[in-house]
């Protein structure tokens, strides 16, 4: 949900009647873009933020208070940011700003990439799951995903392999050691979301576990993790003694 700041910033959100004013009118401490650059991006909250990305408001209205009426709206940043065009629309946003927000979205989890696969091996459990939840929580659909690592445990390639429905989604393991060699990984952490929230492993997921376990290992490639991605948090395999 939105920070406490919300824009009640000293007086931009009361001494203009609630957003009436132009934000170029406001003073220029209390103005997102002049903020942003003085201050630093953390310091504004989420509204700020998102009207910096919807650019301006509509007569009787600024950017600031129309990001504050679609954050309410929606509930949470979370849900605004994952609802599809339709939903936006409904509340009065064109298609141009709808796709300049999802490319920060986008740009946000390739940055996460990037730092992952040039960064330091992945030794930490904790940085695995937030890069994995980015990536897999907010998929309305089960997808099946493979992150090849070398043999010093940095990120070579991230794939999504297999996509399936609502609670399901078929492994084919042949393609699992293909890609695998295909990028000459040495190591292999394989996660799919759980669209439920859900964490707790099926049959099948035990299953497939034990199986890519086997046939990785004939060819000298060590399955890692297998990682189950909830709504607020992973299920580890290895964690759990299960490989």
């Amino acid at each position: 949900m939105e920070r406490t700041a919300v824009d009640t910033a000293s007086g931009a959100g009361s001494s203009n009647g609630g957003g009436t004013l132009p934000i170029r009118e406001w003073p220029e401490s209390e103005r997102p873009r002049e903020k942003l650059l003085k201050r630093g991006a953390n310091a504004l909250s989420d509204a700020e933020l998102l009207a910096l990305l919807l650019g301006s408001g509509i007569p009787g209205c600024s950017a600031v208070a129309m990001a504050r009426s679609l954050l309410k709206d929606f509930g949470c940043l979370r849900d605004l940011l994952n609802a599809r065009f339709s939903r936006w629309r409904r509340k009065g946003i064109g298609l141009a700003r709808y796709a300049t927000v999802q490319a920060a979205v986008e740009l946000a989890k390739r940055h996460l990439h990037e730092e992952m696969r040039i960064g330091s091996p992945l030794t930490s459990p904790q940085a695995t799951y937030r890069y994995l939840q980015a990536q897999l929580r907010d998929r309305p659909y089960e997808v099946f995903c493979c992150m090849y690592l070398d043999n010093r445990h940095r990120l070579i390639a991230f794939e999504e392999l297999f996509r399936g429905t609502v609670d399901c989604a078929q492994v084919h393991p042949r393609e699992v050691l293909r890609q695998a060699l295909l990028h000459n990984a040495t190591v292999l952490i394989v996660a799919h979301n759980h669209p439920s929230g859900v964490l707790e492993p099926s049959p099948a997921d035990d299953f497939i576990t034990r199986r890519l376990k086997d046939l990785l290992a004939l060819m000298d490639v060590r399955l890692a993790d297998h990682i189950i991605v909830g709504d607020r948090s992973c299920y580890s395999f290895a964690e759990h003694g299960l490989l």
